[in-house]
């Protein structure tokens, strides 16, 4: 038994499809705010202000590469 597509059904089917793109979007957009958020706080939590940035020893053995 086969049922043909309204246009209704299109019509609304456009309307949910608009809908889901555009939550998914902002969605997307809070969750990727949330992070980096995140990650920005966990930083400033690593080392504190009075606390030197302490450098890697560089060898003196090592070569850099050279590109062309």
């Amino acid at each position: 038994m086969g049922t043909s597509l309204t246009p209704e059904f299109w019509e609304r089917f456009a309307v949910l499809l608009v809908l889901a793109l555009g939550l998914t979007c902002v969605l997307a957009a809070f969750f990727d705010d949330l992070v980096v958020r995140l990650q920005s706080r966990r930083a400033h939590r690593r080392r504190p202000a009075h606390q030197p940035i302490r450098h890697r020893a560089v060898r003196k053995d090592h070569r850099t590469a050279v590109h062309s």
